[in-house]
């Protein structure tokens, strides 16, 4: 006789789904400036430190200056740009296709939720307000021969502004909200939920951000013998780690996890500048 499955509560899931719709939303929307930049630069090898300026490590090294370190996102244009020879078509594809993806759950969810009312004028539109900035606005057309786009509506705003509306949406936890959308059902949920997954791997993905262990080829740079072990931490730079094999008898000037010598935040700096001042010494 099989044992039966445990009793999950449908209402809990549906929370927790929500929840890391709301996480990969605001995940890709934190790296969306990266992901842009990316598009101008060209395609990074296969590296053990994700795909972070190496500025950010020195950002780590200087962690008491609490207001320098503003995110790279908040200084970078977050609307995709035309690039006349982009140099990393991936990274272009990828933005390219989340950013459709995005605006096209967006269009559906309004469709869905958002209260039809009608506007100043007496025509029906969605929501109470057309001019409310809470509004997610479609696109319209004019009919010239093939459908021609007469106005991009609230995509206009870019991908930044696509999430924090979707994620509240897929949250749907404000009262005020009421008299705007109607709750956003189960089924939409996890549609948001599936959206937001794909876009955040996509996005991750091209970024050399997901979660891997990589064994260095060139021995500990302070004891000369040791293999670096380095978990990346899934992208986040704050949780990246390396170890070196030799033990405590390694003189690396780090302290010790597990009995390893261990290089996390400012200290990977240190790491970095050793390996590649190894690099450039000359062969005998």
């Amino acid at each position: 006789m099989s044992t039966p499955a445990p009793d999950i509560r449908p209402d809990a899931v549906d929370h927790l789904t929500r929840a890391q719709a709301a996480a990969d939303l605001a995940a890709v929307r934190e790296q969306w400036g990266d992901l842009l930049s990316a598009i101008g630069e060209p395609p990074r090898r296969a590296e053990w430190m994700p795909y972070e300026r190496r500025g950010f490590l020195d950002q780590l090294a200087a962690d008491d200056r609490v207001d320098d370190q503003a995110p790279a996102v908040g200084r970078l244009p977050l609307t995709i740009r035309e690039h006349p020879a982009p140099l990393n078509l991936a990274a272009l594809d990828v933005a390219l296709a989340v950013e459709a993806d995005v605006f096209e759950m967006c269009d559906a969810v309004a469709e869905r939720v958002q209260l039809p009312a009608r506007d100043p004028h007496g025509r029906w539109t969605l929501g109470g307000d057309p001019s409310n900035p809470r509004l997610w606005h479609l696109p319209t057309y004019r009919d010239a021969g093939p459908a021609t786009i007469a106005s991009v509506g609230s995509r206009l705003h870019g991908l930044h502004w696509a999430t924090v509306w979707l994620e509240g949406r897929a949250l749907d936890d404000d009262q005020d909200d009421r008299a705007l959308f109607a709750r956003t059902p189960v089924v939409l949920a996890d549609r948001i939920a599936a959206v937001a997954r794909a876009a955040r791997r996509r996005v991750e993905g091209v970024l050399g951000r997901e979660a891997r262990t990589v064994t260095l080829d060139e021995p500990c740079p302070f004891c000369k013998a040791g293999r670096i072990v380095v978990h990346n931490g899934g992208g986040d730079p704050r949780a990246a780690v390396a170890t070196c094999s030799t033990g405590l008898s390694c003189p690396a000037p780090v302290t010790t996890e597990r009995g390893r010598r261990a290089w996390r935040g400012p200290a990977l700096v240190g790491l970095v500048a050793a390996l590649e001042a190894g690099r450039s010494v000359p062969a005998a």
